[in-house]
Parts: C-alpha cells; sequence; structure tokens
C-alpha cells in the first residue's frame, strides 16, 4: 500500500520503523512542529520526526490540518491508506475521505474503554490487570470509529506507564501490519464500539501528582507506577519535595505517611504500606534508597506528607 503516516512521540517509532521494513510505500510523514524543549527552550524535533529523517523520508509539519492546502497537498500523494498514531491533531472529514482504504488509528487501550490521550497511564492508575492495542477506522470523534483488530496483554504487577508505553507501541506495530494486510485483502470486518462500555481519559497533569499517604497500599503504589516517567508522584519531608520513582507492595502496617522501616525504606499508608526503591530530591539526581538514605539519613517515625 501508499501511505501517508502521521505521528509524533516515541510510542509512535515502532510502527514507522516497521512500516520502513516492510512491502509498503511510504509517500510521507506528518508530525507535530518542533518544540522548545529543556531549561535552554532549545527547538526540539519529535521522535518521529527523527526517525523519518533516519529513513530519508519527506517530513511535513503544519500547525493545523484544517487548510485547505494541506488538504490539496494529502490529495496530490493520492494516498491508499493513511496510518495514524498518536500524531496529537484531529483529521477532519475532508482528509478523512482521502484514502482508498480509510484513515487507520492505533490506540494504546482495549476499546471502548479509555479513549482520549492518556489511556495506557489510566490503565496503571486504575490498578487494570489488563489492556492491550486497538486498531480502528477513525472518524470525526474523539476515538469513536468502527474498530478492526485488538491485541490484549497483561499488565504486570510493578509495571510502570513507561515500561508498558515501550511494550505497547511494539504491539501496535505488528498489529498495524496485520491490519494492513487484513483491510486489503478483505479479511476483517469492521465492529462497531458499544458506546454504553466508552471511558474518557483526561490529560495527564502535575495536580495528580501528591500522594495522598491515607490512601491503601495499592493505591499509592498504582499512583507511583502510572505517574512514571512524568510528571512522577511526589510528596514531601520537612518542606522539601520528593520525587517517588518506584515503589513495591508491602502488608505491613502503621500510621499513614510514616517511615516504618529503612531497610528497605518502608512508609506506610492507609492501609498495608510500599517500599520506596527509587527517589528524588527536588533539583538533584534520581537514586535507589539505598543511595538516598547515606546522603539524607531517615529515621523510623519520619513522616512524608
Amino acid at each position: 500500500m501508499n501511505i501517508i503516516y502521521m505521528g509524533t512521540p516515541d510510542f509512535a517509532v515502532p510502527t514507522l520503523e516497521k512500516l520502513c521494513e516492510s512491502e509498503h510505500n511510504i509517500l510521507s510523514v506528518f508530525t507535530q512542529p518542533d518544540k522548545p524543549f529543556g531549561r535552554k527552550q532549545i527547538l526540539t524535533p519529535s521522535d518521529v520526526k527523527v526517525c523519518a529523517q533516519s529513513h530519508n523520508l519527506t517530513v511535513y509539519q503544519p500547525t493545523t490540518l484544517k487548510y485547505e492546502s494541506v488538504c490539496d497537498l494529502i490529495k496530490q500523494q493520492n494516498p491508499d491508506v493513511i496510518v495514524v498514531v498518536a500524531y496529537g491533531k484531529i483529521l477532519p472529514k475532508n482528509i478523512l475521505d482521502i484514502p482508498r482504504y480509510g484513515c487507520i488509528n492505533v490506540h494504546g487501550s482495549l476499546l471502548p474503554k479509555y479513549r482520549g490521550a492518556s489511556p495506557i497511564q489510566h490503565a496503571v492508575l486504575n490498578g487494570d490487570k489488563v489492556t492491550g492495542v486497538t486498531t480502528m477506522y477513525m472518524g470525526e470523534g474523539l476515538d469513536t470509529g468502527d474498530i478492526l483488530l485488538k491485541s490484549e496483554t497483561e499488565i504486570l504487577p510493578n509495571e510502570t506507564s513507561a515500561q508498558l508505553f515501550d511494550r505497547l507501541s511494539l504491539i501496535g506495530a505488528d498489529l498495524l501490519l496485520e491490519t494492513l494486510s487484513s483491510v486489503e485483502q478483505g479479511k476483517v470486518t469492521p465492529v462497531k464500539q458499544d458506546e454504553t462500555q466508552a471511558t474518557y481519559t483526561k490529560m495527564i497533569n502535575k495536580s495528580m501528582c501528591p500522594i495522598d499517604w491515607t490512601k491503601d497500599n495499592y493505591t499509592v503504589h498504582n499512583q507511583i507506577r502510572g505517574l512514571q516517567t512524568w510528571p512522577v508522584a511526589t510528596t514531601t519531608l520537612e518542606g522539601k519535595e520528593i520525587k517517588i520513582h518506584s515503589s513495591l507492595i508491602c502488608d505491613k502496617n502503621g500510621t499513614a505517611g510514616e517511615i516504618i522501616s529503612t531497610s528497605p525504606l518502608t512508609v506506610a499508608c492507609g492501609s498495608g504500606s510500599v517500599v520506596i526503591n527509587e527517589l528524588q530530591l527536588s533539583g538533584k539526581k534520581r537514586m535507589d534508597s539505598k543511595t538516598f538514605l547515606l546522603g539524607h539519613p531517615l529515621k523510623i517515625g519520619d513522616k512524608f506528607i
């Protein structure tokens, strides 16, 4: 197939790589404009742009897809299909109608559950045991199109959203190739989503970071692994913010927020507790708890707030 690819973050890179290795022909790649990054606000290309350029692909970075000139550009390329993976822009109807085989999206959840921008983080935050990837025809609504194929996977008990991102990106790449083959051969029947089962995710933001130690240990643990690597769960000790990067479930009990052991570093929750594996004092490097305690002595009874 002749394909226009649309994607932006690292999640979309494995699918682009798989397409480059396949028999399909990539006409061009659309990605978000370069954005300022870091303290020095250096203009930085998206991961997809970097990947595309490494394969000598033509890259377009329109600020919007609503201009007729963008629609005309896509029409001129005459794609069989447009593949979209975490592009970050809504495709207007005049573009959705262009490709012979439609526009196919790769989404990081088992639709109709977790429509929206942050399905992977919310699966971890909510303590789900299973998730997956869905390929679907794109419609005018947010992740509302007919489902083509799904691939299911278990979420491991201590898996972070970042680790799950990596796994699902690879699963999605394989599923997309399978989907293209099935669509081209007419071997897949699109299935409408059950709107009664639909749920939506909100954007992840820093207001979700502070840990409420009165919650049970599974809720706290899921928050820590769900907000890794950004924006990272936080707590405070003696007025200083500490980022908590990874943890383990522990069944010991104590007063919520109190350190009940320093070997390993264990903090009590509303019920049960969590072992802190990695943490980071504001402005300092991330480190394991043993190394942290060498430079920042803590004792049993000290309390996180």
